[in-house]
Formats: C-alpha cells, structure tokens, sequence
C-alpha cells in the first residue's frame, strides 16, 4: 500500500501545502490555555484521566505545518505528553527531506527518540503505511518498538492481517485499522467492514476508532462505538461541523455533530483504558487554542465522573 491510495481523498491531500508553510514562525500560547495548563482545573482532569486509564495524546497531522521537532515542543507546551507521529510528515526543518518514519537512519532515530526525551514526551503510536509486504513490516514494527511505541495505526489490506497477525506477536505491538470517510478507495470506513476484517484474528489486531470520520460519513459515532466493543484499540478524538457532510471541518471536541459527551461516555462504559490522540485537522492561526481547546473539554469531562 502506498501512502497515495488513501491520502488524496481526505483532509491529508492538503499535506504537502501545510509543508511548504512549516517555516511559519511560532504561534503564540493563548494566555488562557497557559492558564488552564498550569491550574487547578488541569491538575485534577489529568488525575482523572489516570483514573480511567486514559492517556491523552496528539496526533502529529494536527500540527502539519510544522516539522516534528517544532511540532512537539507545541504540543508539549500544551501539557499534552504523548504523540502519534505520521509516516510522511517532516523531521526537522534544517535537514530536508526527512520523515518520521523507518527510513530514518539509526542515528536519527536516536536523535528523534533524544528530543522526545529531553520534553518528557513518549510515542505510543505510529501511523505507518503498511501493505502486505512482510519485510516492509518488519521494518517499521522494529522502528516502532526503538521509538518505544506499543500501537500502529495503519489501513492494510485485509488478506495482509495473518501474516501481520504473526508479527505483531513476535514484537509485542498492537495494530489499530483506522477509518477514513466513505469513498470508493475508504475500505474500512464502515465499523462493520473492519469487524469483518479482523475476525478470527487475535485481540492484537483492532481498531483506531476516528469520530469525526465517522460523522462525515453519515454515521452515529456511538453507536459505531458500541458496534466496535472490544476491539477499540485507540481513537483520534475529533469533532466536526456537520453530520454526512464528508467535507465538513474539524471543530473543538464537543460544539460539532459528534455529541462528544455520549462518545466519552461509551468510552467510559466499555472501559477502555489506552491511548486518546487529539487529531484536529483545521490549520489556522488559532490551532493552539482549538487544540487547548479540546485537551480542555476532555479534562473537564473526566473531572466531572
């Protein structure tokens, strides 16, 4: 599989522009979110997601227009401790043409791994481009475990998943098939089409569940949710605009069509206990904020179990 056969038909086709604008300066921290970082209101949400087992996380598409290295110290400013690097985004500005993914060198991804360190920050997922080739999967399932991640988030193909299914027992990973919208090329955009995809497959195989994806193709995120009982695996936590509308743009957890309090509260009946990447897909001048934003909606609602 190649990166091009899904990315064209969704919000990433934008990838290469918010590339070109990575030398974009650095936006200022609203002094509001500096605020509700180092409040009270922040302490007490962070000690409830503990509670339930949630580790709130950002989705490096969400700052796409910034390199890794730019990119996770905006993050980290955030308060928010962990990240889901994509295969075809931007290392570092100052050595073009790198991506955070396996083709790194072994010395860059010690130095990868090294900035993570220096900002308390850890990688629990990939987004990787994985096929049916097996020594491809190697290669990423061995970078992904240097870079100490537990889950890959990826689309392969379904006839791929025995022998996936092999190697994510012999390096200890988890696979999470994520969903795009509906489209002729968005095989599992439908829960039931992933259910089927991994049925007779180990618990090591199961979903990344994407709302916003969800309610842009015409679908009740919880009632997919209830649909994917048991093979939740992790989420990219996103809310959009309007129902059925595979266009529409990301909007802060909780003021879209995805009536994120239900999501957040099937999550919690089902008892998941993993990882909640942030993806919020809209770039503006207030990306920051949006995303404060939503790291603040999902701290409130923990607090308030």
């Amino acid at each position: 599989m190649t990166s091009s056969r899904f990315y064209p038909m969704w919000s990433r086709r934008n990838a290469l522009k918010g590339l070109v604008a990575a030398g974009t300066g650095l936006l200022a921290t609203p002094l509001l979110c500096q605020t509700r970082l180092f409040g009270q209101e922040t302490s007490v949400g962070s000690q409830a997601l503990d509670k339930l087992g949630w580790t709130l996380a950002c989705q490096l598409y969400t700052f796409r227009r910034f390199p890794f290295y730019e990119a996770i110290e905006k993050i980290a400013a955030l308060g928010i401790k962990a990240v889901e690097p994509c295969f075809f985004l931007a290392l570092d500005k100052d050595q073009p043409g790198l991506v955070t993914s396996e083709a790194l060198s072994p010395e860059k991804r010690r130095e990868m791994k090294a900035r993570l360190d220096q900002l308390g920050m850890t990688m629990p997922n990939f987004y990787a481009n994985i096929g049916s080739d097996a020594e491809q999967a190697k290669k990423v399932f061995t970078f992904a475990k240097e870079m100490g991640c537990q889950t890959i988030v990826a689309e392969p193909p379904p006839e791929a998943l025995p022998m996936l299914d092999d190697l994510l027992a012999e390096f200890g990973l988890r696979l999470a098939i994520h969903n795009h919208p509906k489209s002729p090329e968005s095989r599992y955009w439908h829960p039931k089409n992933v259910l089927d995809a991994v049925r007779g497959r180990s618990e090591r195989i199961g979903a990344c569940c994407d709302t916003g994806h969800w309610v842009r193709s015409g679908l009740d995120p919880v009632e997919c949710l209830k649909m994917m009982e048991g093979r939740v695996i992790t989420f990219h936590l996103k809310d959009v605009a309007e129902f059925g509308v595979v266009d529409a743009r990301d909007v802060p957890l909780g003021t879209g069509a995805a009536k994120y309090d239900l999501v957040l509260r099937e999550l919690s009946r089902q008892k998941f206990r993993g990882v909640l990447p942030i993806e919020y897909e809209h770039d503006s001048p207030d990306l920051e904020k949006d995303v404060a934003t939503c790291r603040d909606f999902v701290l409130r609602w923990a607090s308030q179990r």
